[in-house]
């Protein structure tokens, strides 16, 4: 048996780890892999660290590589271990821990670190960096601490951020030096585009300003610019571009100038010892985009294989990706330069914007805003260098010049073509995955290829190589989308088998519907477990141990092991006497924080696990479910109580909703917002369900949703009476319950089935009634989890205890 080479890989992010995996397809046995990796986290997503900083996803969801890959691979892997030095003449690494690995071939993919502006106060407390997990964990404990949040930098990354800390509830600036913000990526047409969607969204810019100074004592108060001007701040995050990290290569004789320089095969100057990813200076390039990274590594992998290829020559950038809810995409020089013509289509009605830029009848760059459909064939026409002189120029734009439509158009993509551009999976990739694993439907290539699994904006591009690979045997609207990878089925499968076979719980679904694996996953179990509660209300059974700890404990765990409680406070409506007992409990049980939440209530954060049901039964007060798939909170203004331009009584109507759907559950967390009046001041435009008292009635908007998928929501339907709006609202959230797929908010679910068509549905009086008799079913039964933990000493024996070892 020949002996495997050694290789090792320094750094476990994106770039290395993909030519990893990519070298392990082509050969399996060639080598024996170590990795190295600073975080102690397995190989993720930096590219959805926004989404974890806004709350959408966890830090599992945005793992491309979990650790079952590595042991499935016969990898080693060291986390939390950064290698410190590299003997080139013996061909070993060592840790910082002490670690010393033996290698044959080297892989420096060691990435880049953020540029800290050398300014007077960047060492203060509250100044850091945006770049890896533990900023995004440091960025939302300052959230429950802090109001006020200065990002430095326009770019995708500032801009990300800075949406992130709206998401935590702070006010937040972003400070830019030119007048335009992603300037790098966009004309100055769609950058102002993108600054207006941003502003109503609620970041406030500050551009054309240089930051000169950070002040505070201890820690950041504000940012002086050089104007003279400032501003306050609580938080100064810096997003101003990275720098190579090369310090570990520089010190073992690996020639940098400023990144690590490499040839067209990815070596470097020292034999066997090879740099890929943001660390890695080609040509005099070292690219920051995730494309061009996975390029490289598709190269370095062939040739470590022993596999032809031709040499990496360097990439042409694009960037195609959504900035905060808006599909962006740039490629290419897209300025207007000399000897450039543009074609330009500008739809202020639709907040679309296409520009494309053409010099010696060539497509030499492209700026997309709002509809980025066509972005990838361009990128193909950029890089093939098309010549554009025999089409008709307004045709450019839009599928017809390929000459017949999706599936055509994707045919004219050479297979190195990227489809997927946050996981770097090509045309050929997925076309060989549907041929080779019998791949069916979009759900399927995600699984098997990683196509589609992060930001989904390359859905429709998969869907049309699925038909153009397949041809009439795909039909594109009956595309199966599975539930997980456990099973071939889908949502409607799994619920119409439930209701058929009457199937009673999760392990007789698995056993049944033949799942691949007979234990399911942490993204089935929870799903069956409320599908049978939704089905039958009054009979199922709830199994805890399908769902996620913070349901399971009915409390939000936080990172450092600690809880928070929050306590139901209807309408955000309380009064001296509860306010007064909320205190004396904080301090009772010695709470180190209360905050107010951005959904007008009191979290108490910092509780022991112990600690939890006595608390509890302190407070005599419901749970709030801000922990649970359920209705959260119904945010209220005062309404004309109060407010001389009210003109319906918010307060007591949004109190009447909560009381109603208080503990109700849902495929996903829920929240209202009920407003006195058009001036909407509690944000009912970006509800799950929001109500909005108007002159003679009340108007009711379905699908909003103020997170990092901002969406406004559409107007549902006008009612007269408060008893209409119950009754409407209970036809809308019962609606959701039955068809809504686990896990989806109701913004995916009004744009998935269609405004009109649910608005059909509630409005018929008929179905209407029977959604309303089906969810007093499901109201009737349910209990105050906080109360059956009080008067369960199993519950409490089994959960809340602590258990001491000895």
């Amino acid at each position: 048996m020949t002996q495997k080479e050694k290789l090792v890989l320094v750094g476990n992010g994106m770039a290395g780890v993909n030519a990893v995996e990519h070298l392990l397809k082509l050969a399996p046995d060639k080598y024996e892999v170590t990795i190295f990796g600073s975080e102690p986290h397995p190989n993720y997503n930096r590219i959805l660290l926004s989404y974890v900083l806004s709350g959408d996803s966890k830090v599992e969801d945005i793992v491309i590589h979990p650790y079952e890959w590595y042991r499935n691979n016969h990898i080693t892997l060291y986390t939390n271990q950064t290698v410190t030095g590299i003997d080139t003449a013996a061909q070993t690494v060592t840790s910082d821990k002490g670690v010393t690995v033996s290698y044959d071939k080297l892989i420096l993919a060691t990435g880049s670190n953020p540029f800290m502006i050398p300014m007077p106060g960047a060492d203060k407390e509250g100044v850091m960096a945006y770049r890896t997990i533990r900023d995004c964990e440091i960025m939302m404990e300052s959230a429950k601490k802090y109001k006020k949040a200065v990002v430095i930098g326009g770019g995708l990354l500032g801009l990300e951020a800075a949406r992130g800390f709206l998401n935590l509830g702070m006010k937040v600036d972003v400070v830019h030096i030119t007048d335009s913000i992603m300037d790098r990526q966009l004309d100055r047409t769609a950058s102002k585009m993108l600054q207006a969607a941003l502003e109503e969204q609620g970041i406030n810019f500050l551009l054309a300003k240089q930051s000169a100074e950070i002040v505070g004592h201890k820690r950041v108060t504000g940012l002086k610019f050089k104007d003279g001007t400032m501003t306050e701040a609580d938080l100064v995050v810096m997003a101003v571009g990275i720098r190579p990290n090369v310090e570990l290569a520089k010190n073992s004789g690996v020639t940098c100038n400023p990144g690590i320089i490499v040839n067209d095969y990815m070596q470097t100057n020292v034999p066997n010892v090879y740099a890929v990813g943001e660390c890695a200076m080609h040509r005099g390039v070292a690219y920051g985009l995730v494309a061009p990274l996975y390029e490289q590594g598709a190269v370095l992998a062939k040739h470590l294989a022993g596999v032809e290829t031709g040499p990496y020559e360097g990439s042409v950038l694009y960037t195609k990706l959504k900035v905060s809810g808006v599909d962006v995409f740039s490629g290419g020089k897209f300025g207007d330069e000399e000897g450039t013509k543009a074609i330009r289509i500008h739809d202020e009605f639709t907040g679309v914007y296409k520009k494309v830029v053409i010099k010696d009848n060539k497509i030499v760059g492209a700026v997309l805003f709002g509809d980025t459909a066509d972005g990838t064939r361009l990128m193909q026409m950029i890089r093939e260098e098309t010549d554009v002189s025999g089409m008709a120029k307004t045709a450019i734009l839009t599928d017809s010049a390929s000459g017949g439509g999706a599936a055509s158009g994707v045919a004219d993509m050479k297979d190195d073509a990227i489809i997927c551009g946050c996981n770097g999976v090509t045309k050929g990739a997925i076309c060989s995955a549907i041929k080779d694993q019998g791949l069916t439907s979009v759900e399927e290539v995600k699984n098997c290829t990683t196509a589609s699994r992060s930001c989904g904006g390359c859905k429709p591009l998969v869907s049309d190589l699925l038909a153009f690979t397949l041809g009439s045997s795909y039909d594109k609207n009956a595309a199966k989308e599975s539930i997980c990878s456990c099973t071939e089925h889908t949502r409607d499968e799994v619920v119409e088998a439930i209701r058929e076979k009457g199937l009673s719980h999760v392990r007789e679904v698995m056993s049944v519907l033949d799942w691949k694996n007979e234990e399911g996953c942490s993204k089935c179990r929870p799903a069956l477990n409320y599908y049978l509660g939704m089905i039958s209300p009054e009979t199922y059974k709830d199994d805890s141990t399908s769902r996620f700890v913070n349901e399971r404990m009915h409390a939000n765990i936080q990172k450092d092991g600690t809880y928070s409680v929050v306590p139901r406070i209807y309408g955000g409506v309380t009064n001296p006497t509860e306010l007064k007992r909320i205190a004396e409990v904080a301090e009772q049980f010695n709470v180190p924080t209360v905050k107010f939440t951005g959904g007008q209530r009191l979290d108490l954060l910092g509780v022991k696990k112990e600690d939890l049901t006595a608390m509890w039964e302190a407070l005599d007060m419901p749970s709030g479910y801000a922990y649970g798939k359920a209705l959260r909170t119904v945010k209220t203004c005062v309404g004309d109580t109060f407010c001389r331009f009210g003109t319906g009584d918010s307060m007591a109507v949004g109190i009447e909703l909560e009381k109603r759907f208080e503990r109700l559950n849902a495929p996903a967390k829920v929240k209202l917002a009920v407003s006195g009046c058009p001036r909407n001041c509690a944000e009912s435009g970006i509800k799950d369900l929001g109500i909005v008292s108007v002159d003679g009635g009340w108007e009711l908007y379905a699908g909003g949703n103020g997170g990092v998928k901002v969406r406004v929501g559409e107007l549902l339907t006008t009612v007269k009476t408060e008893q209409d709006i119950i009754e409407y609202t209970e036809a809308y959230l019962q609606y959701y319950r039955e068809t809504g797929k686990y896990g989806e908010r109701t913004s995916e679910w009004v744009h998935r089935l269609g405004i009109e068509h649910i608005r059909d549905v509630v409005e018929n009086e008929e179905e209407r009634k029977q959604l309303c008799d089906r969810i007093e079913q499901a109201l009737a039964v349910t209990k105050d989890p906080w109360k059956q933990a009080i008067d369960s000493k199993k519950i409490q024996r089994d959960l809340y205890e602590v258990v001491e070892l000895t």
